[in-house]
C-alpha cells in the first residue's frame, strides 16, 4: 500500500484476473479488487466497500478513472464498467491506443509484460481485527490503474485473450451467480 501524503490517496495493487481480455489490442477486464484477500499491505477489502462511492459516481455524472501506473498525469483509457459482485470489484473497459501511452500500455498487456491492475482510493470507514488486519469497509473510489506490481499476490492471473462469446458467457454466469445468492440471504430472512 502506498499513501500520498498530500491528498490522502491510497493505492493497492491486484492482478487482473483470468478474466483479462485484450481485443485488438485495446479492451481489458479483469478484478482490481477481490473481497476478503488480505494484500501485502496487511488489507482487506471486504464485500461492499466500494457500494456507496460507486452510487455517487453514478449519481453524480461522473467515472473512474483509468491511469498508467496511478499517474494523474497518464490516463489511457476508458472503464465501460466498474462494478462490485460476490468476489471483487470487477472492472471493464477499453485502452486508448490514440494515445502513445495507450498504444505502449496495450502492447506490454499483450505481451504478458503488464499484467496488474490497482485501486486508488481514499479510506472513508475502516478498522482493526485482533491480528492488526485493517479491514476496509467503505472505500472512495477515485481509480483503477494498470499497474507493474499488483499488491495483492494470490489473485490469478488470465490465461490470455478470450472471444466475446466466452466474455459474455462468463458475465452471464457471474450475473446468475450474483442473483442465487441474493435470492440465498433474501430466503434465509433476518
Amino acid at each position: 500500500m502506498r499513501t500520498d501524503m498530500q491528498t490522502g490517496l491510497e493505492t493497492k495493487f491486484c492482478r487482473l484476473g483470468e478474466e483479462l481480455r485484450v481485443g485488438d489490442g485495446v479492451k481489458i477486464e479483469g478484478y482490481a479488487s477481490l473481497f476478503g484477500r488480505r494484500d501485502s499491505g496487511g488489507d482487506v477489502v471486504l464485500s461492499g466497500a466500494y457500494a456507496r462511492s460507486l452510487a455517487a459516481l453514478a449519481r453524480e455524472g461522473r467515472s473512474v478513472k483509468m491511469l498508467w501506473q496511478h499517474d494523474p498525469a497518464q490516463p489511457i483509457g476508458i472503464w465501460d464498467e466498474v462494478r462490485e459482485d460476490a468476489r471483487g470489484l470487477h472492472v471493464r473497459g477499453r485502452i486508448l491506443t490514440g494515445l502513445q501511452k495507450g498504444r505502449e500500455a496495450a502492447a506490454l498487456i499483450a505481451a504478458g509484460a503488464i499484467d496488474g491492475l490497482s485501486i486508488g482510493y481514499r479510506t472513508v470507514t475502516a478498522r482493526k481485527d485482533a491480528k492488526g488486519t485493517r479491514l476496509l469497509s467503505e472505500l472512495e473510489l477515485w481509480e483503477v490503474s494498470l499497474v507493474t506490481f499488483p499488491m495483492l499476490p494470490e489473485a490469478r492471473l488470465g490465461a490470455g485473450a478470450k472471444g466475446d462469446d466466452a466474455l459474455a458467457a462468463e458475465r452471464m454466469l457471474r450475473d446468475l451467480a450474483d442473483a442465487l445468492e441474493g435470492a440465498r440471504t433474501l430466503l434465509a430472512g433476518p
